[in-house]
């Protein structure tokens, strides 16, 4: 194999493959990117087994052939190379090592052989539709911070992707919970989606699926089975197997009886919020919300910090209330708020509260209270 390439090309793809690379591996061939040259073209291929991703870029192919190098190395040398060079890569059959030049540098690199490197991304996948960059990145970023971390409870470690029905309307929904918050956002069903099956898509899947989605403007084609799925679009193919599990039957926990509301600017809260909780202890994160007519006091008290008080102005005509919250989960989810106004509608303080943009009824938030 022996080609050229544009550092900023190579570069650019290399950071989107090397991600999925775990640092540290039993297998030394998961440490490694495919690369294959061909017909103007260079395809780079990592996997770590559950996720993989495949990303082809041009480049001027005078010998065609595949290798495998050290992913993470290879991406160190290519970043810090200067700015519009030229890389040369050259593999030649005998002594298993690719050559690196670029300038007057040059970098030797073991290689392992191609036919050690699995294949992840063949299959068939009968479930498939489309849906635009702006839907996919809104699916996730509305829904993402509430995936759990806790690893026991592996079926909560994704979101949850599936159909279903709201008022009359066939929609895709997005669902993550960690047990404390609930976030919960849909776009029309594309076409080709009716009788999908629900998947959890895991959350590593997730991050690097984001990141490469995060500057395209084109249509993403997403095909799945019930234990993979793929996502295709420009020149990048990644391809993830989906948690084996049963997602809990979320719409019980979100109340549907509340009747207390209260009204607020989004971002005049966030930055009392966020203001307030600088007092509250760094592992409760616990805010205090007093709410009555028109007004909304919000403070936070600990034994070593002091204690802090705020009042905004709210829309509120219910009986007063007290309730405490996490204000970094709070936050979380008024992050996710495009519009100016959103709206809490509370039972008591000990009962579950939902949160919505006024404006846009998309995306729907549940918040456990917490004592305080």
């Amino acid at each position: 194999m022996k080609l050229t390439i544009e550092r900023a090309a190579l570069l650019k793809s290399l950071a989107h493959v090397q991600s999925v690379v775990e640092r540290r591996n039993t297998i030394p061939i998961l440490s490694n990117v495919k690369l294959e040259g061909r017909s103007g073209a260079l395809s780079l291929n990592a996997t770590d087994m559950d996720l993989d991703i495949i990303e082809t870029v041009s480049a001027e192919v005078s010998q065609p052939g595949a290798t495998t190098a050290p992913a993470h190395t290879l991406y160190d040398i290519v970043r810090k190379l200067p700015d519009g060079s030229q890389i040369e890569l050259e593999q030649t059959g005998d002594d298993g090592q690719l050559t690196l030049r670029s300038g007057r540098s040059k970098f030797t690199l073991a290689c392992l052989p191609v036919e050690d490197f699995p294949v992840m991304s063949g299959g068939e996948l009968p479930n498939v539709f489309t849906l635009s960059a702006a839907e996919l990145r809104a699916l996730i970023d509305r829904t993402r911070f509430a995936i759990s971390t806790e690893e026991t409870r592996y079926y909560l470690n994704g979101i949850y992707v599936h159909t279903a029905r709201n008022m009359g309307v066939d929609v895709l929904r997005a669902v993550a919970t960690d047990g404390h918050r609930l976030a919960r956002f849909e776009v029309p069903l594309p076409e080709g989606a009716e009788g999908m099956p629900g998947v959890i898509v895991p959350r590593k899947t997730v991050g690097e699926l984001r990141k490469l989605i995060d500057e395209t403007a084109v249509e993403v084609t997403v095909s799945l089975s019930e234990s993979k799925i793929r996502f295709a679009f420009d020149e990048a193919v990644l391809t993830s197997k989906l948690i084996d599990g049963t997602f809990p039957d979320y719409e019980r926990v979100i109340p549907a009886d509340n009747d207390k509301n209260l009204e607020v600017d989004c971002r005049t809260f966030a930055q009392a919020v966020d203001r307030v909780s600088a007092i509250s202890t760094e592992k409760s994160r616990a805010i205090k919300l007093s709410i009555e007519k028109g007004a909304l006091v919000l403070s936070a008290s600990s034994p070593e910090n002091g204690s802090a008080v705020e009042e905004i102005e709210a829309v509120y005509s219910s009986t007063p209330l007290e309730i405490g919250f996490n204000s970094r989960y709070l936050l979380d989810i008024l992050a996710q708020v495009e519009g100016d106004a959103v709206r809490f509608t509370m039972s008591d303080a000990a009962s579950p509260t939902v949160v919505r943009e006024v404006a846009d009824g998309s995306a729907v938030y549940v918040l456990m209270p917490m004592r305080v």
